[in-house]
C-alpha cells in the first residue's frame, strides 16, 4: 500500500513538473534596454537597465523562481545545477506582479540590488557592449530563452517583432506593452487599442451578449416564418382534399370540355361556310344534356334522410281499432241480444 502511495505521489509530481515546464516556455525574453538616460524609473526614481518578460500564453504564469543570467558560462553542460544556479539571479518570490497574466509583460531592472525591490536583480547588463541575455526555469537547468543584445545608444532597446529582433528608437521604446515599430508614436494593433479602450472588458461582454441575442431573434424569425409556412401548406391539404371540393371541380372540369367541344363545332361550322348550321345546334343541344346529366351524376357523398310521420306509436289508434265492440271484424263473436221495445 505504501508503495502504491509513493508510485501515485511521484507520478502526481512528474505530471506537475512537466505542466509548470510546458507554462514556462511561454516566457520568452521581449525587450532589453541596457543604457537608461531618461526611460522609466524604478520605485526610488532611478535609472536602471530593465529586462522585459512576455507571457505569449492565453493563462496566467508565476515567473517566480525562474533564472536569468548573463553568464555564458551556464552553458557549460558539465556543471552540475547548483553550481549553474550560482551564475544566475533568481526572480523572488512574495511579489504578486511576477503572475504574469495572458498576453502581458513584466519588466524587471538589473545591475541592481534584490534588496531595492522584489522586481530589482543583481545581473549585469553593460552599457557600452553587447551582452548575452538568458532565461532558465526553476531548476537552473532547463534553458527558456535567449538573446544576445548589441551595444545600444542611450534610451534604445532591443525588442523582439513578428519578423524578428530589432533595434528600436527611444521614441519607439515600449516597456510593459506590446512592441511596435513605427515613425513616431507606437503603432498599436487594434486589440492594443481596443484593450485601453475598454480595459475591464464591458464593452466586449456587450458586444458578445448582443451578437448571441441577435442570432437567437433571427432564428426565432425564420422558425415562425417556417412554421407559418407549413401550417398554411397543411390547411391547403386539408381544403385540396375536401369532398365538397370534388363536385366544384368536376363541374370546372365538364365546363371547360363542353366550351373547348362547342368551340371547336363552332369552328368547323364557320370554316364549312354555313352547311346546315341545325346539325351543329343538335351536336350543340346534345353536349349541354350531357354536362347537366355528368353533373347530376357527381354525387356529394351526403345522404339526408327526411323524417314522416306514420302514427304507429299513437296509443288512441292503437286501443280503438282492438276495442271497438261495434266493429264487425270478427263473425266467429256471438251476437248481442236487444231488448224488445215495450209499447
Amino acid at each position: 500500500m505504501n508503495n502504491l502511495k509513493l508510485l501515485l505521489g511521484a507520478l502526481a509530481l512528474s505530471a506537475s513538473q512537466m505542466a509548470l515546464g510546458q507554462g514556462a516556455k511561454n516566457i520568452v525574453i521581449s525587450e532589453v534596454l541596457t543604457n537608461n538616460a531618461s526611460s522609466i524609473v524604478d520605485e526610488f526614481g532611478q535609472r536602471e537597465a530593465w529586462i522585459e518578460l512576455e507571457n505569449t500564453s492565453f493563462s496566467t504564469y508565476n515567473v517566480r523562481g525562474m533564472f536569468i543570467t548573463t553568464n555564458r558560462q551556464v552553458l557549460d553542460q558539465s556543471l552540475s545545477a547548483p553550481e549553474r544556479i550560482k551564475l544566475m539571479s533568481i526572480i523572488p518570490s512574495g511579489e504578486e506582479r511576477t503572475a504574469i497574466g495572458a498576453r502581458q509583460h513584466l519588466v524587471l531592472f538589473g545591475n541592481s540590488s534584490p534588496a531595492q525591490g522584489k522586481l530589482h536583480l543583481s545581473v549585469p547588463l553593460p552599457d557600452s557592449a553587447s551582452v548575452w541575455v538568458a532565461l532558465y526555469n526553476g531548476n537552473g537547468v532547463e534553458l527558456i530563452d535567449s538573446v544576445t543584445v548589441p551595444a545600444l545608444a542611450a534610451d534604445c532597446s532591443y525588442a523582439r517583432q513578428t519578423k524578428g529582433w530589432a533595434v528600436k528608437a527611444p521614441n519607439q521604446v515600449t516597456p510593459g506593452i506590446e512592441n511596435a515599430i513605427g515613425d513616431g508614436a507606437d503603432k498599436k494593433t487594434g486589440v492594443d487599442k481596443f484593450k485601453e479602450q475598454d480595459p475591464h472588458g464591458f464593452a466586449m461582454a456587450i458586444m458578445a451578449m448582443g451578437i448571441v441575442f441577435l442570432c437567437l431573434a433571427l432564428l426565432y424569425l425564420f422558425f415562425t416564418l417556417f412554421g407559418l409556412l407549413m401550417r398554411h401548406l397543411d390547411t391547403a391539404k386539408k381544403v385540396a382534399n375536401t369532398q365538397p371540393i370534388k363536385p366544384i371541380t368536376k363541374t370546372v372540369e365538364k365546363t371547360a370540355e363542353v366550351a373547348h367541344k362547342t368551340g371547336n363545332i363552332l369552328q368547323e361550322g364557320f370554316d364549312k361556310k354555313g352547311i346546315d348550321m341545325e346539325v351543329y345546334l343538335a351536336v350543340i343541344g346534345l353536349a349541354l344534356r350531357q354536362y347537366e346529366d355528368d353533373i347530376h351524376d357527381v354525387e356529394s357523398g351526403v345522404i339526408t334522410i327526411r323524417s314522416k310521420d306514420t302514427d304507429w306509436d299513437d296509443e288512441y289508434s292503437q286501443m280503438t281499432h282492438w276495442h271497438d265492440p261495434f266493429r264487425p271484424s270478427d263473425h266467429n263473436a256471438p251476437a248481442i241480444p236487444t231488448m224488445p221495445a215495450q209499447h
